[in-house]
């Protein structure tokens, strides 16, 4: 036995409370791991990423070259979730890549974010063959890794990308339009989320970008609102 397991099995005989740092996922010394109200462990950072990317909970780890876990500040006040891998995404391991994340990073840029001050993710973590909309098994297969990455960066807004991202969220079927341009909440009316265009779909239609800066003025203002 260690010296810190020792020193922690004499405290508890004592009747002694062990301090542990609040919001900390890790077990102590022969402790089983903690876990949610489901019983589902809750793992942190370092054993999120590895489960993420040793998954096989859907089938789509058959024909991925790899997973993709996100990337940016895990302590973010802006967390930005996207659909699912494309085809650069699964060769590079790192969400919107290419031209399309070229035009976020401008976006993001145009609001005072970086790809280095938020977290971009993505609903699914793997790329779907073809790149085809995600199923709904898929989707609820890694639903528990996206919500445990929400758990861990704790941010004060997500902002939804594409309508796919902003229907599974919000476990809705309303198109794109009529979610965005108003406050949505998860996490029990706690977590503000705002909805916007996918950067390919304003690739497409260029003439949709006014609609999409006002969804970064709205995602602006409620950031600064949770900070103050």
């Amino acid at each position: 036995m260690s010296a810190e397991a020792d020193r922690v099995a004499y405290l508890q005989a004592l009747g002694i409370d062990i301090w542990r740092e609040r919001g900390s996922t890790d077990s102590l010394p022969g402790e089983e791991p903690l876990a949610d109200a489901r019983g589902v462990p809750l793992m942190n950072w370092e054993q999120l990423q590895h489960k993420v990317a040793t998954c096989t909970d859907c089938g789509l780890h058959k024909t991925r070259t790899q997973t993709v876990f996100g990337v940016g500040d895990p302590d973010a006040d802006w967390l930005i979730i996207g659909e699912a891998p494309g085809q650069q995404e699964d060769r590079r391991g790192e969400p919107f890549v290419g031209r399309a994340g070229q035009l976020l990073d401008q976006m993001l840029r145009a609001v005072g974010q970086t790809r280095q001050s938020v977290f971009i993710a993505n609903v699914l973590k793997c790329r779907p063959p073809n790149n085809r909309d995600p199923a709904k098994d898929e989707a609820a297969a890694c639903r528990a890794h996206l919500e445990r990455q929400i758990e861990l960066i704790r941010p004060r807004l997500i902002l939804a990308v594409g309508r796919i991202a902003a229907q599974m969220l919000l476990d809705s079927d309303e198109p794109l339009g009529r979610l965005r341009g108003r406050l949505h909440y998860l996490k029990d009316e706690t977590l503000p989320l705002v909805v916007t265009y996918h950067p390919a779909y304003l690739l497409r239609s260029p003439s949709e970008k006014g609609k999409a800066w006002q969804d970064l003025c709205l995602a602006r203002q409620v950031a600064t609102e949770q900070i103050a």
